[in-house]
Parts: structure tokens; C-alpha cells; sequence
């Protein structure tokens, strides 16, 4: 519980207030325990990416890169972070990438 005094304005009288805080803990404590499922999640995406021996691409519905593996930096050349975020037509010939998002 939270509680909180102050002096009510224009008077000689003290406001009070008390709050019962464990819904708020139960909510961390659940929004923590779903963060942790998911960064577990992701590294175990991740790990499957990078086991693979061909450069992967993953990209959402606008076609933006949202992930890479290991073996698509080595055979462009960039890292993960020069690829996430960009149109996947980065790394397609120019006559096709002309065409790509049509």
C-alpha cells in the first residue's frame, strides 16, 4: 500500500489517501515474466537463424528486414545492424529491386 498526506488547499485540513499497490506488483511481476519468455524466444530464433549455412532474411509485411543470420553478414559484407530496418530490395540486383515492392 502507498500512502499519501497533504494539506487540502485553502484550509487548515489534511487530505489523506491510501492505495493498494498489489495489483500494480502482480502486473510487473507478470509484464517481466512475459518479457523474459520472449527475449528467450528470440534467442532461440536467432540460434536456429544462425545454424543455418544460408544467408536468411527475415522481413515483415512492408518488406523492411527485421532479422539476419550470421552467414547474410558474411556474404554481404555488412552487419546485423546495417541491414535491420532497410528494404529487403538492398541487396537485389537493380532491375529487380525496381519491381520488388510493386
Amino acid at each position: 500500500c502507498v500512502l499519501g498526506l497533504s494539506q487540502c488547499e485553502n484550509s487548515d485540513l489534511i487530505c489523506g489517501s491510501i492505495r493498494d499497490t498489489t495489483i500494480d506488483k502482480e502486473y510487473q511481476s507478470e509484464l517481466e515474466r512475459k518479457r523474459e519468455e520472449l527475449e528467450s524466444k528470440q534467442l532461440m530464433i536467432h540460434s536456429i537463424l544462425d545454424a543455418s549455412f544460408h544467408a536468411l532474411f527475415v522481413i515483415n509485411e512492408q518488406c523492411i528486414i527485421q532479422m539476419v543470420n550470421a552467414k547474410s553478414c558474411e556474404v554481404f559484407g555488412w552487419t546485423n545492424d546495417e541491414f535491420i530496418g532497410k528494404n529487403i530490395n538492398m541487396i537485389m540486383p537493380d532491375d529487380m529491386s525496381t519491381h520488388h515492392d510493386e
